[in-house]
């Protein structure tokens, strides 16, 4: 029997994400606070991911769809068995892999429509999470469907190619984000799409074709009781931190490495890198700058450490050439921890001015940044009064309750919609 859609009652969400992250990533944490806000505030969420799958709540229920999982951490870019390629989601996974695209969002996209039309009744409203293929455009035909996306990938093609010396090296990078052009055609055509930024609604408007009128800004928010100030934990003199949760140019890391060596040429400096130590070009960059030994990387701990790891540092560091809100920056601020970061994409946005809630710098200039890094190294009043800014700018701005909150008044914006009570009505009248 169909539950009638009451407007003023909780709602049935399905949250749609083809790629968890449970420990980096923005996309999984995310995920992981998002859903646990919304039932905070009483809502009925159910999860449908793909591997690596994300941590939830305990009131949050996870489906799992799994994927070929072609790019695990233990063998990534394995072909699969032959025995593997059982059906059409698992073939055009393999298909686009051959083709030198990345085929997990619109295999994911065909898995969830499978999933979903047999549950036509059980939910209100489908959230995707930035997977955007082209089953999405066929959920939305069956149930009131809203995307998240984060950040035009336009911007991780562009900077990739930008930094690949060899020719048939950036052919390959194009074929390999191809996916894009798929995303662009299935958001231009979805009802609402929430976005974390300004600078980001730009961006999908110019690179996406996104129509202005379709985009609705709801920022992403930080639980700033868990990432908090520990006045206990002394901080060690010359440590930092940043986050990597890809070995991607777009992430700006090798900037930070060389300014890493620059400064250590002056001072004793340690650099925790909260991410998997990946082989690659950061990897080779390292080793030839002689910092194997400066370096820990850190990974698969739980969020309470990553606090004390933050607790620990005198400076947080995004080095990024291009963010599309950064949810490190936001947490390293809500510690109480003084922020270095870039000027790229959405981050002036979030982090403030320079010099009153961060340290700024240009992207992509590694002088830049070691000058800013030694900013604050050189002073512990400047970073005590730029991280206690820092903090009390998250505290008032961004938290995960006002987020969901705000993703909700869009849900119901969707649900209202004359096609979509339509739909409603349709459903509920059998």
């Amino acid at each position: 029997m169909t539950t009638p859609f009451d407007p003023n009652g909780p709602l049935r969400i399905a949250y749609l994400t083809y790629r968890g992250k449970p420990h980096v990533g923005g996309q999984g944490v995310y995920t992981r606070h998002l859903t646990k806000a919304l039932a905070d505030l009483g809502h009925h969420v159910e999860v449908f991911g793909g591997q690596p799958y994300p941590i939830l709540d305990p009131r949050v229920q996870l489906h799992q769809l799994p994927s070929l999982d072609i790019f695990n951490d233990a063998h990534p870019g394995r072909f699969p068995a032959y025995w593997e390629i059982n059906d059409w989601p698992n073939f055009v996974e393999s298909a686009q892999f051959l083709k030198g695209t990345f085929g997990e969002p619109r295999s994911f996209s065909i898995r969830a429509h499978r999933a979903l039309k047999t549950r036509v009744n059980d939910f209100d409203i489908v959230h995707d999470n930035q997977c955007l293929g082209y089953g999405i455009l066929r959920i939305e035909k069956i149930i009131p469907t809203i995307v998240t996306l984060h950040h035009p990938i336009t911007k991780d093609r562009k900077l990739e190619m930008e930094h690949t010396p060899t020719w048939w090296k950036r052919k390959a990078i194009g074929r390999w984000y191809s996916f894009v052009e798929m995303q662009g055609k299935v958001a231009s055509k979805m009802p609402r799409v929430v976005v974390v930024s300004k600078n980001s609604i730009d961006d999908i408007h110019t690179d996406m074709k996104v129509s202005l009128d379709r985009m609705r800004l709801v920022p992403v928010g930080v639980d700033h009781e868990l990432f908090s100030p520990k006045p206990t934990v002394q901080r060690k003199p010359g440590h930092m931190i940043t986050t990597a949760s890809a070995d991607v140019a777009l992430k700006g890391l090798s900037y930070l490495l060389e300014a890493l060596a620059k400064l250590r040429t002056e001072r004793e400096v340690h650099l925790t890198i909260i991410g998997k130590p990946r082989e690659g070009a950061n990897a080779d960059m390292i080793r030839s700058l002689g910092l194997e030994d400066c370096i820990t990387h850190v990974s698969g701990v739980s969020d309470e450490r990553i606090v004390e790891l933050y607790a620990e540092a005198e400076l947080a560091v995004v080095p990024s050439l291009y963010e599309g809100f950064s949810l490190p920056a936001i947490e390293a601020m809500a510690t109480g921890t003084c922020l270095v970061a870039t000027t790229g994409g959405a981050l002036p946005e979030v982090t403030g001015v320079d010099n009153d809630t961060v340290l700024s710098c240009p992207a992509g200039d590694a002088e830049a940044l070691a000058a800013a890094i030694r900013r604050g190294l050189d002073s512990k009043e400047l970073r005590d009064r730029i991280g206690a800014a820092g903090r009390a700018r998250v505290v008032e701005r961004w938290s995960w309750r006002h987020c969901a909150a705000l993703t909700v008044d869009q849900y119901k914006e969707v649900l209202s919609m004359p096609h979509n009570v339509k739909k409603l009505q349709r459903r509920d009248s059998k």
